[in-house]
């Protein structure tokens, strides 16, 4: 797709830039994640990944690591003390009675399953997103649901 200025950026390559500064917010040390929930090219809400306000954070007093088995048998680790990005856009929202469905997402990972279902319950149109997290559960979960998901890889440094 041709930019009609080429020195401007796309509507997805802007919103995606601020999921990534959203990111920066991030509390947790083990990935930052930025999300922005859009509508009509207007920005409705946006979450990183942390504690719930006012709790202590993982970078203050370390995380609070759980393990659990997928049902292929797959050992992950979650922390009990993050609330994912998407959520906390959700959240954002809701506080401040913002009708988010059928808005799109940014996200700098993929969902995880837990997060793919809330959108999905939201009414999200679209899944932006940077960075594949898990994608063949994604997807297999997704069957044929019509929420898009849609890869915005990251810009190729110019040499």
């Amino acid at each position: 797709m041709a930019h009609a200025h080429p020195d401007r950026l796309t509507w997805n390559e802007y919103f995606m830039d601020i999921a990534e500064k959203v990111a920066e917010r991030s509390t947790c040390t083990r990935a930052k994640v930025g999300a922005v929930l859009v509508k009509e090219r207007n920005i409705l809400a946006t979450g990183y990944n942390g504690s719930p306000a006012g709790m202590p954070h993982c970078t203050e007093v370390g995380c609070l690591i759980y393990t659990s088995t997928d049902p292929n048998g797959v050992v992950e680790e979650n922390c009990y003390r993050t609330i994912h990005a998407e959520i906390n856009a959700i959240a954002q929202a809701a506080r401040h009675g913002t009708r988010i469905d059928g808005a799109d997402i940014y996200i700098t990972h993929s969902p995880c399953i837990h997060c793919l279902k809330v959108l999905l319950n939201i009414g999200v149109r679209r899944i932006y997103y940077r960075k594949p997290y898990k994608l063949d559960i994604i997807r297999a979960y997704l069957g044929e649901h019509p929420v898009e998901l849609v890869e915005i890889p990251a810009p190729r440094m110019q040499t």
